[in-house]
């Protein structure tokens, strides 16, 4: 049996949603390892005269605790 655990995580970028959410595991993978699989529950997106300047993401990021054979 695998244990899991599942955080909250926000992503931004410039570029598009799917940037946002490869910044966000990026990020994620800098402070826990064994990332398994993001969920994006929400986007949204700044913009000002008329344009998108950031795309955001709020996503669920699940990784690996301890894997129990």
């Amino acid at each position: 049996m695998a244990i899991l655990k599942v955080i909250e995580v926000l992503g931004a970028s410039g570029e598009s949603w799917e940037h946002a959410a490869k910044v966000a595991v990026e990020e994620a993978s800098m402070a826990i390892k064994n990332i398994r699989s993001i969920y994006i529950e929400e986007f949204s997106a700044k913009v000002e005269d008329d344009i998108i300047i950031e795309y955001r993401i709020n996503a669920k990021i699940s990784f690996l605790l301890k894997n129990r054979d």
